[in-house]
C-alpha cells in the first residue's frame, strides 16, 4: 500500500460530492424598483436638478421663518428680572423705562441702551428690520445704500431692503404654491372629463375653454381692481379663472391615449365603474405631464404676481412685494441696489425652477429613462 498516495477530500454525505466542487448560492435577485422611485433615481443623478431643488427648499423654509431671521422686533428680552417675549407680544413702552404707553420701537437708540444695561439682555434676530420698519434715526437720507446697519441699503420710505426681499419672497411663493395647486385642481379635473368621456363633452369643453380663453386677462384684472379693494384672495381668484387651461390640454391628451389601453378595456370588462377607471387606473398613468407642469407653473405665477405688482395691480399697498420694489428701482435710477437685488432674486428663483422642471421632463421621459436604466 506505500504506493498509493492518500488524498484527502470532504465529501458531502446527501449529494456524495466533494464540498469544493459544490456551486456558490446564486445571489438574491435585486428588488425590484417602482416607476416612481426610478424616475426618482434619475432625477437625483442630474446634479443641477437635484441641487436646484434642495437649493430652493432651502430658500422657502428660511422665508417660512422671516420673522426668526428679519424681524424690528427681539426675540425675548430680560429686564429687571423678568422675561418678555415681544415677537408675540406687544408692550407699551413704559415696560422698558420710556414715557408712552405706545407700542415700543426697539430701534430707539434710548430703549437699545435700557435693553443693555447691566443685568439686562435682549436676544435680536440676525437682520434688526421688518418688512415695515422704518428707523427713523437713521444718519443717511432715503434711499440710502448698503451700509452695516441696513446691509443691503433701504428703499425710498426708509424701509430695510433685505427684509423686503425675505418677506417679498415668501409672499411670491406662498401664492405661486396656491395658484399652482387651484390650477393643477381644476386643469386636472376638466382634461380628465374631456379625454375619458371624449364625443359631445369633449367638443363642448374646447369650445368653452376657445371662448374663455379668448378673454382679455389683464383688462378683467384692471375692471375688478377699480371696483373692488386690492387682496391677495382676489387677485388668486381671476389668476385661477385662466390659470388651468394649459394643463387641462396636456391631461385630455394623456387620458384620450390611455383609454384605449388593454387595461382600461379589462376594467370596463370586469364591471368597474368610470369614476375608478379614472382615479385608480388612468389618472396615475397620466400624472407625467402634471408633475412636469409644476415648476414651470409656479415660474409663470411668480412672474405673474411680479408683473401686476409692477404695474400696481397687484397685492394691497404696504405688502411686501418684489414688484413693487422693481417699480421703485425703476422710478429710483441712482438707487441701484434696489433693482440690482430685487432682479438677483427674482433671476434666481426663476433659474432654480427652471432646472428643477428640466431635471423632472428628463426623469420622466421614457426614452431617456430606458438609456439610463441600463446597467
Amino acid at each position: 500500500m506505500s504506493g498509493w498516495t492518500h488524498v484527502s477530500s470532504s465529501i458531502d454525505p446527501v449529494a456524495g460530492l466533494p464540498a469544493q466542487a459544490m456551486p456558490p448560492p446564486a445571489p438574491a435577485p435585486k428588488p425590484s424598483l417602482s416607476p416612481a422611485r426610478r424616475a426618482w433615481q434619475r432625477f437625483q443623478r442630474n446634479r443641477l436638478g437635484y441641487g436646484s431643488l434642495i437649493a430652493f427648499c432651502v430658500m422657502v423654509l428660511l422665508s417660512l421663518g422671516a420673522e426668526l431671521l428679519s424681524n424690528d422686533r427681539p426675540i425675548v428680552v430680560h429686564y429687571q428680572g423678568q422675561t418678555y417675549w415681544p415677537l408675540w407680544n406687544d408692550y407699551p413702552e413704559t415696560t422698558f423705562g420710556g414715557d408712552f404707553q405706545t407700542s415700543t420701537d426697539y430701534l430707539d437708540p434710548f430703549i437699545a441702551e435700557r435693553l443693555a444695561a447691566p443685568g439686562n439682555w435682549a436676544v435680536y434676530t440676525p437682520n434688526r428690520y421688518g418688512p415695515q420698519s422704518i428707523n427713523y434715526f437713521a444718519e443717511l437720507p432715503n434711499p440710502s445704500p448698503p451700509s452695516a446697519a441696513n446691509w443691503l441699503g433701504t428703499d425710498d420710505r426708509g424701509r430695510d431692503l433685505l427684509a423686503q426681499l425675505i418677506y417679498g419672497f415668501r409672499v411670491s411663493v406662498l401664492f405661486a404654491l396656491a395658484l399652482t395647486g387651484t390650477g393643477v385642481l381644476l386643469g386636472v379635473i376638466t382634461g380628465a372629463i374631456q379625454g375619458f368621456f371624449g364625443g359631445r363633452t369633449d367638443l363642448a369643453f374646447q369650445r368653452f375653454i376657445e371662448i374663455w380663453g379668448s378673454m382679455p386677462e389683464l383688462y378683467l384684472l384692471i375692471i375688478f381692481s377699480a371696483l373692488f379693494a386690492p387682496s391677495i384672495a382676489l387677485l388668486l381668484v381671476l389668476l385661477s379663472l385662466f390659470g388651468w387651461m394649459g394643463l387641462s390640454d396636456y391631461v385630455r391628451a394623456e387620458f384620450l391615449r390611455n383609454r384605449q389601453l388593454d387595461y382600461v378595456k379589462a376594467a370596463r370588462a370586469l364591471g368597474v365603474g368610470n369614476a375608478q377607471i379614472i382615479w385608480r387606473h388612468i389618472l396615475p398613468n397620466s400624472l407625467t405631464p402634471v408633475v412636469t407642469f409644476l415648476p414651470f407653473r409656479m415660474s409663470a405665477a411668480i412672474l405673474a404676481l411680479t408683473s401686476l405688482d409692477f404695474l400696481g395691480l397687484g397685492v394691497p399697498p404696504g405688502t411686501p412685494s418684489l414688484g413693487e420694489l422693481l417699480s421703485q428701482g425703476k422710478n429710483s435710477i441712482d438707487a441701484w441696489w434696489i433693482s440690482l437685488s430685487t432682479f438677483a432674486v427674482l433671476v434666481t428663483t426663476l433659474l432654480l425652477l427652471t432646472f428643477m422642471g428640466d431635471a423632472l421632463r428628463d426623469a420622466l421621459d421614457p426614452r431617456k429613462a430606458q438609456v439610463s436604466d441600463k446597467p
